[in-house]
């Protein structure tokens, strides 16, 4: 008898307990304005993180460049590009360094097999300088008046189209990279430019070059 009792005291508070349960709720409180501003603050800092890194060769940047990128857009067709480049000694007195702004825009990437896709079409802009103090960025005095035209040594106003081929790293086997991007582009600077307007004879080869490189996706 006493074992019955004992069992329908402890059905009774199960049942109890249950019924406790279903009557508790988390109330869904609406987001404050503080909360919703922490969370913009936190997301315009996370977009600084930079979601690429480059290594290029030529380009009018340097015999060897390399920098950070981000690459945003609805279809990620923007890029914006950072690089430090370094131009070798030759037959100047020392080696110098360069500083790249790049931007570039892919307008379609076409997908292949095996994690492989092209982009057939990519154009650049950018802005560079050389670090030393035999370049200037206004006309020193021992030209003519406006010899240059306006045109500084300090700084090169460049453009280049080219194509892209991108690899897909599969999830099991990505390090550091989700994708490693081999590209190559034909570019011009305004001083190329100016000189081929001024001078018919210049040959082609003398204002296009041909810079190469990769890109590895990282975020």
């Amino acid at each position: 008898m006493k074992w019955s009792k004992f069992f329908i005291s402890m059905l009774f508070l199960l049942a109890a307990a249950n019924v406790m349960a279903d009557s508790i709720y988390v109330e869904q409180r609406e987001e404050s304005k503080y909360d919703k501003r922490v969370h913009r603050y936190r997301k315009h800092w996370a977009a600084l993180i930079p979601t690429q890194f480059v290594i290029q060769n030529a380009g009018n940047m340097g015999a060897l460049s390399a920098g950070i990128g981000w690459d945003y857009g609805n279809r990620k067709q923007w890029e914006t590009d950072l690089l430090v480049g370094f131009i070798p000694k030759h037959q100047s007195s020392r080696a110098k360094m360069t500083m790249t702004l790049k931007e570039n825009y892919l307008p379609w990437s076409i997908s292949l097999k095996r994690g492989w896709s092209i982009e057939p079409l990519s154009a650049s802009v950018y802005i560079n300088t050389v670090y030393g103090d035999e370049f200037w960025k206004s006309q020193p005095g021992r030209y003519p008046s406006k010899y240059y035209n306006f045109m500084s040594t300090k700084f090169r106003l460049n453009i280049a189209v080219g194509q892209r081929a991108t690899l897909q790293i599969p999830q099991n086997k990505r390090w550091r990279s989700k994708s490693i991007s081999l590209f190559y582009e034909v570019g011009t600077c305004d001083l190329y430019l100016r000189a081929k307007y001024f001078d018919r004879n210049v040959p082609l080869k003398d204002v296009l070059g041909l810079s190469v490189g990769l890109k590895f996706q990282t975020l």
